[in-house]
């Protein structure tokens, strides 16, 4: 913009303060407070009134040039914070931190915190039931680190992984930022970035802030420890790199220390049930197919009394451990739960703030009043809680009740302080309690004491002037005032000075009530700084108890997160399931519990459950059957029970054993990635490729349809290949969906494979479904009755049928039978040729021409001889 690009010295003085400020953010939208508005200039104007919806208009010049400007009203200013966050763009705060008429110039302003996708604070910015999270991660001699932030909770993690796994954690941590380094970011990583994230969450920082030493001591100093060895995190360093980024911009963007983040996690990969991005996607965990948030798996299950509740689920779904004893502790608890003792908790817990949230921003300095009122009414309605808890004891429950007895200095601080229904705003004044500070209610009393002193005033001037319609009158723009109509103007006093000039009347004031408007009016600006002085104090006596704020926000979310598991257990008729050392997944009478939950909801009939017995001895099941029979839903059933299993709560079934599972893998499905110029082939063996080099003994593999985008022999030969691969060297447990009927065949080889089918009926020129897993193969697939119930024009039926009919019948004449789970041809006998060892010790820079020469004719030489008989 011209006005920027101009000496500073030929702008006005204002322009010249913002000048400096947006120097300092050149690619942030600055929010520059002028009164009770937000403006933006220039640039910033013009793209702020695009994105926000505000209206552009200019005012008076600078450097010669019109000032270009949009603003938005203060007291609506997180609307527009919304909507800027949606448009991926980065806002800074700049407040007047002056007073004005303090000196010459400008009233000092500074920006005071900057809010990005991935560090808004604010309840109405963010979702309840998800936590803004910022990413950073670099890479440090081959390792990638990774520091994450949840600005909103004070949670902290670290993590080191491969290049390969990046897209993995993106999965589980699904960040709403992502600062990665400008000058170090292999394109293979950052297209795999572009694909996972939505546009604009991408945030290089400078190379020089990822640097390993200063992540080690920034860390130690975050934490108030010496070193880190007492979290797992001393030998970190790629995650020490990420974590120098990461805390820097938090701190920037905040414009203070994180007081709140007291900890940190180290999570590893060997340690979490791995939930690749296709598992999450293909199982609908947090959302469906078509991005949505239901029907998922995580819908059904959250009936949370609070966002804490809701956010401590998610957790627990998306990261569920391999270690079994959380999620036993977890069975514990829910135990204790059942027979309605869920619901009294519950209950107790609709009366909960967001402690975690407020205990964040209380941190931050960013706290309303009307939120430690919330938090007040937490404390108090405590006893309550402890009581509603049942009378059974577990290990969880226990450590989860001793939480909910924080130190009495907070309740009576807030008690004390806090006005019984406090304003919105500290600026609207009415926060701190009457009765608290005898300055500040001596302030209030000059002001509560106005009306009867302005009644008094106009009493006594109707009688001096002998004017009976005369008021005394205040408004906040030219204050108190005497009003008399233009008919009785001639019988004013002398002392009445005019103020103001109406259509009807005029507006006077006096030296009396010149002196109470002045004694009235500063005792108003007196009261609010006298507010805010007390609220600060109450702040920091309250930041003295942050860790017990934390401690408490966590215990009433693991709380929240067990009563919604209870009251879905005994609702929806689930069991808890068992876990055995020895590898096996042993489920009688699954189901659905998304599908389940529909077919209630719609009235459309009882689910059908169905077995699933996997053992060392019997590792894959080759499942077929009809088209809209079931089998996808069959697989997704046994994963989500595994995942419910993990997460530690109870599962839709009759019984459930479950040993050692590592992984679940899934690939099921069609689409493509044109963005990427890949296929829906390429994609099918992408995921297939990726899940045949993960998968272990302890995986649990879900294989639908594989082959199936390419042509019949390529894709039955594929398919053929990888169900041997799965079977003989990953030796996971597998179910394997296919049409390929010849892959029947498979289980007559291999002894740990088994056939099952869905049943299905014909009756006439229908089929019918019965969703029953049968022990053997089925024997069609039921393509045109499907057509049909899709509404295929009769005409393109009857030509079907007897195209498959041809078509069945020229097979059946000619098959040709070909084992094509034999074993693969042997590699050729790799080893060299005397010619060819003779040839690899020849180096041609080394030769002159006659050793050349003599070379070739030892080389024609050991050739004739080799082909001597």
């Amino acid at each position: 913009m011209k006005a920027a690009t101009a000496d500073l010295r030929d702008h006005t003085p204002m322009m010249q303060q913002w000048l400096r400020i947006k120097a300092e953010f050149p690619d942030t939208l600055v929010f520059y407070r002028m009164g009770d508005f937000y403006e933006l200039f220039h640039d910033d104007a013009r793209k702020g009134s695009r994105l926000l919806d505000v209206t552009l208009t200019t005012r008076g010049s600078s450097a010669g040039e019109p000032v270009v400007m949009a603003g938005v009203p203060v007291h609506a200013v997180e609307s527009y914070l919304a909507k800027a966050i949606r448009a991926r763009e980065a806002v800074a705060i700049c407040e007047q931190v002056g007073e004005v008429g303090a000196g010459k110039g400008p009233v000092e302003r500074k920006v005071v915190r900057v809010v990005t996708p991935g560090t808004i604070t604010d309840a109405e910015l963010l979702a309840d039931k998800r936590d803004a999270v910022l990413l950073a991660l670099t890479e440090l001699r081959g390792t990638w680190g990774l520091a994450w932030l949840a600005l909103s909770s004070g949670e902290l993690g670290l993590a080191e992984c491969a290049s390969g796994a990046i897209a993995g954690w993106i999965g589980r941590l699904d960040p709403a930022e992502v600062l990665v380094d400008r000058e170090r970011l292999p394109p293979s990583v950052a297209t795999s970035l572009e694909s996972s994230l939505p546009a604009g969450a991408i945030t290089p920082r400078p190379g020089w802030q990822f640097d390993a030493t200063l992540g080690d001591r920034k860390l130690r100093e975050q934490l108030g420890v010496a070193t880190l060895a007492g979290y797992g995190a001393e030998e970190l360093h790629a995650a020490h790199a990420a974590a120098a980024a990461l805390l820097a911009f938090a701190e920037h963007t905040q414009g203070r220390a994180l007081a709140h983040v007291r900890g940190v996690v180290v999570q590893r990969e060997s340690e979490l049930l791995d939930l690749p991005p296709a598992t999450c996607r293909n199982l609908e965990l947090v959302r469906t197919l078509r991005g949505e948030d239901a029907p998922t798996l995580y819908a059904l299950i959250d009936t949370c009394a609070t966002g804490m509740g809701s956010r401590a689920l998610r957790a627990w779904l998306t990261r569920p451990l391999r270690d079994r004893r959380i999620a036993v502790q977890r069975h514990d608890a829910l135990e204790a739960l059942l027979d309605g003792a869920h619901r009294a908790l519950h209950a107790a817990l609709r009366h909960v703030a967001d402690v975690e949230r407020i205990a964040a921003r209380l941190a931050l300095r960013q706290v309303r009043p009307r939120e430690l009122a919330g938090l007040r009414s937490t404390l108090q309605s405590l006893p309550a809680l402890r009581a509603a808890l049942p009378a059974q004891t577990t290990e969880l429950l226990d450590r989860l009740r001793a939480a909910l007895d924080p130190p009495g200095g907070i309740l009576r601080a807030l008690e004390a302080a806090l006005a019984a229904e406090p304003a919105a705003q500290l600026r609207d004044g009415g926060v701190i309690a009457a009765g608290f500070d005898a300055e500040l209610d001596e302030l209030r009393g000059l002001m509560q004491n106005a009306d009867a002193f302005l009644l008094k005033i106009e009493q006594q001037e109707r009688a001096r002037t002998g004017i009976p319609n005369l008021r005394v009158q205040y408004s906040k723009v030219h204050g108190f005032s005497i009003e008399v109509t233009q008919g009785q103007a001639s019988k004013v006093p002398p002392d009445y000075r005019r103020r103001q000039t109406l259509k009807n009347a005029e507006r006077y004031i006096t030296p009396e009530l010149k002196a109470f408007e002045d004694k009235a009016l500063s005792s108003q600006e007196r009261a609010l700084v006298r507010e805010r002085v007390l609220f600060d104090a109450l702040l920091d006596d309250l930041a003295a108890h942050l860790d017990a704020l934390t401690a408490l926000a966590r215990a009433l979310a693991g709380l929240d997160a067990l009563a919604a598991l209870a009251e879905r257990a005994e609702t929806l008729d689930w069991v808890r399931p068992t876990f055995s050392r020895e590898p096996c997944i042993d489920i009688a009478g699954g189901r659905h519990p998304v599908v389940e939950a529909r077919l209630l909801e719609s009235g459309a009939g009882p689910f059908v459950p169905n077995d699933c017995r996997l053992d060392a001895s019997r590792r894959m099941l080759v499942v077929t059957g009809p088209n809209m029979g079931g089998k996808s839903t069959y697989m997704r059933q046994v994963a989500l029970i595994a995942v419910l299993a993990a997460m530690g709560s109870f599962v839709p079934a009759v019984t459930c054993r479950l040993g050692p599972i590592d992984a679940i893998h899934t690939r099921i499905g069609a689409a493509d990635d044109l963005a990427n110029a890949r296929s829906t082939f390429m994609v099918e063996m992408t995921e297939a490729a990726a899940i045949l080099h993960a998968a272990t003994d302890h995986s649990l593999v879900l294989m639908d349809e594989i082959g199936r985008g390419t042509s019949t022999f390529d894709g039955l030969a594929l398919a053929s290949a990888i169900a041997r691969h799965l079977h003989d060297r990953n030796r996971a447990f597998t179910l394997f969906a296919t049409h390929y009927f010849e892959l029947t065949e498979f289980p007559a080889r291999h002894e740990r494979a088994l056939n099952v089918h869905v049943s299905a009926v014909e009756s006439g020129a229908d089929v019918v479904f019965l969703h029953a897993i049968e022990a053997g193969p089925a024997s069609r697939s039921y393509g045109v009755q499907v057509a049909r119930l899709a509404g295929m024009p009769q005409a393109v039926l009857r030509n079907a049928r007897a195209t498959l009919e041809a078509l069945e019948a020229q097979q059946a004449a000619r098959r040709a039978q070909i084992d094509l789970f034999a074993a693969a041809p042997a590699v050729a006998d790799a080893t060299p040729s005397a010619v060819e060892e003779a040839l690899g010790r020849l180096d041609p820079d080394m030769l002159s021409p006659k050793e050349a020469l003599q070379a070739l004719y030892d080389l024609k030489s050991l050739l004739e001889g080799c082909a001597k008989p």
